[in-house]
């Protein structure tokens, strides 16, 4: 396999093999590689803003941060003026999932590096669920080959929920120990499972241990509103962060224990809000308190930002401009102990750096990466080389059989006129769902959907090991009027094939689309295909540029609100129907499953 390498911000030496040239830098005896004169320094240490400031970078790090740097400027120094604008840390999002975004760790930093990240901290465990710990070293190894600091979380918990649902591969706590060695893998990824951890799972607390061991930070998920013993149970286990919350009580809350409270604005989870106000409303200390995106697809990507977008958000919520920036830059780095490295302009620290005209808005006029100018006015200005994925990661959808409609068909009790059954319902913004029941009609002996009261067909196909395994319910929340269906092979977190649709004809021709293009997503409407995003990476990520997978992604939004989906990010929703760790009602591989009490149900009540 060939790895890439970037044209420009190679990786930088460490620290101790350039402090005295950075002495040197400092003091005058040597020339700086670069210096940006005359810009407002936000400094996330002191929480000021320091106007008539320069900036003297070399070898890739700040040697020196301070009034008039002229005694830094030498033959062969680049010299910018900022004219009085800010100098702001570049950005860190402290929780990501690249495989959201559709695409590939190269394509991801193409799309975000315009918007100011800088660094990012990701947790593949898509990928993992799909092709185990090879999948992961996949995208460390990429991740590596990067201009800007991609540090991996090596996942936690594949499958997410064992016995609930059957991914198409298993991490074991002596994988776990061996990624720990691995150059770039920061910590663990979010440990899923908290009921496991509360009930002193050894998988789960084996893991934990052997992060803790590695002196690396362990990432938490807890999904529930339940903040009595579980929850201290949770935290006694080891988890240093959350990014679950959806209300500034669950903020305040983790807060106390010790834990980071992580914020998230993704393309659909929306907690930023809530959360926020337990620092802006209740005083609460805004140092453990940290943003992140968690998910965001490409049209997110290209045409909104990525940190920056979550910055604006936040400040648009009540916070400081300068609070909001720590959050996003030295809170993060401290979290995963690299504050010697990123997250602030400070000497030492490696050159990561934003030219910012207007600080409330976020307005990001340069993004510097390691000492080097990577883009402007929203331009990407250096080569990134495409990454080469062998053909292990590829064909990886395997139906067993080409699906027909019968096989959604739902049989009614014997002699029933009408069921009542469990009903999965979608909450805009939010990755929880809600545990619903509705009346049915029964015709001809099968369920019938209830398209007047918004309850169409969800079914999740087996698609790792090729049993044509079916396990059909329903789903309220997309508003579709029309005959359709849409299929994806991205389903959180074992990452089968989830087709939600009005009509089983399209529901059948929309999975057997993806098994001949190897994975994505497609809507079908009255026998035609409308979108198709095609995934072949995995079944989870594409191998063309952002920009043309974010065009591919607008068609497909577009052509669900032509069918009536009145959900804003619905496809997102869509592939978290089957994450059976966050409540209350899911679908697996293994039928519905009540994530409130981690028990299988059955569909009718």
């Amino acid at each position: 396999m060939t790895k890439a390498k970037s044209a420009s911000a190679a990786k930088p030496k460490p620290w101790t093999e350039v402090a005295t040239h950075l002495v040197d830098v400092a003091m005058g005896r040597k020339p700086a590689d670069l210096v940006i004169r005359n810009g407002r320094w936000v400094n996330v240490h002191s929480g000021e803003i320091i106007p008539g400031t320069d900036i003297a970078v070399a070898a890739g790090r700040f040697a020196y941060c301070g009034p008039n740097a002229s005694h830094a400027i030498g033959q062969g120094t680049k010299v910018v003026d900022a004219g009085g604008r800010y100098l702001v840390p570049g950005l860190c999002d402290a929780h990501m999932h690249v495989e959201s975004g559709m695409v590939t760790v190269t394509e991801f930093c193409r799309a975000v590096i315009p918007h100011g990240t800088t660094s990012m901290f990701i947790d593949p465990h898509e990928i993992a669920n799909v092709l185990g710990l090879p999948g992961v070293r996949l995208m460390h190894d990429e991740a590596i080959a990067m201009p800007i600091n991609v540090h991996v979380q090596m996942p936690s918990c594949v499958p997410s929920a064992p016995g609930l649902e059957h991914a198409g591969a298993e991490l074991t706590v002596a994988d776990v120990a061996e990624a720990m060695t691995w150059e770039n893998i920061i910590g663990l990824g979010e440990v899923m499972n908290f009921p496991g951890v509360v009930a002193n799972n050894p998988v789960m607390s084996g893991e934990i241990a052997e992060t803790v061991k590695a002196g690396k930070t362990v990432g938490g998920h807890y999904a529930s509103r339940d903040l009595g013993l579980p929850f201290h149970g949770y935290v006694a286990g080891g988890a240093e962060d959350d990014h679950e919350g959806t209300r500034a009580e669950d903020a305040i809350a983790r807060v106390r224990q010790g834990m980071k409270s992580m914020l998230r604005l993704g393309s659909a989870w929306y907690d930023v809000a809530a959360q926020i106000k337990a620092v802006t409303e209740e005083g609460i200390d805004p140092r453990n308190f940290i943003l992140c995106t968690d998910d965001s697809h490409s049209g997110t990507l290209v045409h909104e930002g990525h940190m920056d977008r979550v910055v604006r958000h936040a400040i648009s919520q009540g916070l400081k401009p300068v609070t909001a920036i720590q959050m996003a830059t030295l809170n993060t780095a401290q979290h995963f102990r690299l504050e010697r490295e990123i997250g602030s302009i400070t000497p030492g620290r490696l050159a990561d750096l934003l030219i910012v005209s207007n600080l409330a808005e976020m307005a990001i006029d340069e993004v510097y990466g390691r000492g080097v100018r990577l883009a402007k006015a929203g331009k990407l200005e250096i080569d990134i080389p495409a990454y080469d994925y062998p053909k292990t990661a590829k064909n990886t959808v395997k139906l067993g059989k080409k699906l027909k409609a019968a096989d959604f068909d739902i049989a009614a009790p014997q002699g029933a006129n009408e069921v009542r059954a469990r009903v999965i319902g979608v909450i805009e913004n939010q990755a929880p769902t809600r545990a619903l029941e509705a009346d049915l009609p029964v015709e001809n002996g099968l369920v019938a959907m209830d398209r007047r009261n918004d309850v169409c067909q969800i079914a999740l196909v087996e698609r790792h090991r090729g049993t044509g395994g079916v396990t059909n319910a329903f789903v309220s929340g997309f508003g579709y009027m029309e005959d359709c269906a849409m299929a994806s092979s991205v389903a959180h977190d074992a990452h089968h094939i989830i087709v939600v649709g009005t009509n089983k004809e399209d529901m059948a021709l929309a999975v057997n689309r993806l098994g001949e293009v190897g994975g994505g997503v497609v809507l079908y409407s009255k026998g035609k295909e409308l979108a198709l995003v095609e995934m072949p990476i995995a079944g989870l990520m594409s191998d063309e540029r952002a920009e043309i997978v974010a065009a591919k992604a607008e068609q497909l939004t577009e052509a669900m609100r032509k069918v009536g989906c009145s959900l804003h990010n619905a496809y997102m929703q869509h592939s978290l129907l089957a994450l059976v760790v966050i409540p209350e009602l899911r679908i697996s591989d293994v039928g519905l499953v009540d994530v409130t009490t981690f028990q299988k149900v059955d569909l009718f009540v």
